[in-house]
């Protein structure tokens, strides 16, 4: 009997699993992956992200294994530029992109470290019920029987096809329709650094740095352009970097060259699902999701994961009840992603609604606060810097905004 089982190996999964492990608890991961692996993924570790990994001791090894340091963000918003660079927090000064065939052996190599159980090309199956409760997992390792594991708790932390979500009947709730489609790859011959700027044509590029000197490019655009990208991607995909910046379109063609084939993600829709009930939990795209837009999928899995680890840690000491942890885990889950969720949202259309056009606007006319709004969009500073009444009011003073064209609602 495990205390836990977790669903999954990737960066929900091992580190929640770690963290329980250090807590003294057996925990046992299955994945049907095998490690070293890749997946669709966009890379980007926000400095609280890389926070995380500090605290875990598991920065040393990103870093260690070549990922660049990206010092500097040009963020380009249908015009309005954001250039520059968040202030350092615990002497994190940096972001880093690593390959998630790098960072997710990472994460569960500290896990085995920390004393998991590790079972890699298990197939979950289903799950082991006994009185309304979930007590275990049926699946099997590769082609082998199908055989039953028991645990305290299960954490679904595989993806948003997740099967646990499945078999548990996890409600979606707050379900937003997804507005885009990406393709991305891998590319030699550029020296770009770090760029995210939106076209005025529903069009946007990214482009940062990874590990053995390659730089991955994305794009992403209105799905009403889907049809014509699946007939001839690689054209399409240096036309939206033509149409967003002339200039990279050009050097694009000349100097870049791709090293391998492009990987299309159609975005699922953004959801909450139900985190939590009897003898389980759900984290990261298993439980929630949202567009790649912001880069927050993978920071949003590490602090959930933390958070789901110390919620269970309570339940299995016997601090308190399993199913009132699990429940306050879901509820505060909920309440402190929801600002990002919402941003992401709606940044997320590629078309800036009015009052982010007025904030982004007066926000790009000051260095400090372009680096104050890039340290929340990195999750080090809070937003109510300046998205609340008082942080606009002072902003708009500062850059000398006049009255008439201030905004200070959202929804107007």
């Amino acid at each position: 009997m495990y205390d836990a089982i977790v669903v999954g190996a990737r960066c929900a999964g091992s580190p929640t699993a770690m963290l329980l492990a250090r807590k003294g608890h057996r925990v046992l991961i299955v994945d049907r992956a095998s490690f070293p692996s890749d997946t669709v993924s966009t890379h980007y570790l926000h400095q609280t992200a890389l926070l995380r990994l500090k605290d875990w001791n598991l920065l040393n090894p990103v870093i260690d294994a070549g990922t660049p340091a990206i010092r500097k963000m040009h963020f380009s918003f249908q015009g309005i530029e954001l250039n520059g660079m968040a202030d350092a927090v615990d002497g994190v000064d940096a972001i880093y992109c690593p390959r998630r065939t790098l960072l997710d052996d990472i994460l569960l190599n500290g896990a085995r470290e920390a004393g998991c159980e590790v079972l890699e090309n298990f197939s979950v199956t289903d799950l082991v019920f006994s009185e309304g409760r979930v007590v275990g997992v049926r699946g099997r390792e590769g082609r082998g029987p199908e055989r039953d594991l028991r645990a305290k708790v299960v954490i679904g932390a595989d993806g948003f096809h997740s099967t646990v979500a499945k078999r548990v009947g996890a409600r979606s709730y707050n379900v937003r329709p997804a507005a885009n489609f990406i393709y991305y790859s891998y590319y030699q011959g550029l020296d770009w650094g770090l760029h995210h700027k939106t076209g005025h044509n529903l069009r946007w590029i990214g482009t940062w740095p990874t590990n053995d000197d390659l730089t991955m490019l994305a794009v992403i655009c209105n799905r009403s352009h889907l049809k014509e990208f699946r007939q001839d991607p690689e054209n399409q995909f240096l036309a939206t970097f033509d149409d967003v910046v002339p200039d990279m379109g050009k050097e694009l063609r000349s100097q870049g060259q791709r090293m391998e084939p492009f990987r299309p993600m159609r975005n699922p829709d953004n959801y909450y699902r139900t985190a939590q009930g009897p003898g389980w939990a759900l984290v990261g795209d298993a439980g929630y999701h949202k567009d790649p837009f912001t880069g927050w999928g993978m920071a949003d899995a590490f602090l959930h994961a933390e958070m789901l680890a110390a919620r269970v840690h309570e339940g299995l000491s016997q601090e308190r009840d399993m199913d009132e942890a699990l429940a306050d885990y879901a509820a505060t889950r909920d309440e402190e992603s929801a600002p990002v969720y919402d941003f992401t949202c709606t940044l997320a259309e590629l078309d800036l609604p009015p009052f982010y056009r007025t904030v982004l606007g007066a926000i790009s006319q000051d260095q400090k606060w372009t680096n104050t709004m890039l340290g929340i969009i990195a999750g080090v500073v809070h937003g109510d810097e300046i998205f609340s009444p008082e942080g606009l009011q002072k902003l708009y003073d500062e850059v000398g905004v006049p009255e008439d064209e201030r905004a200070y609602d959202p929804g107007a």
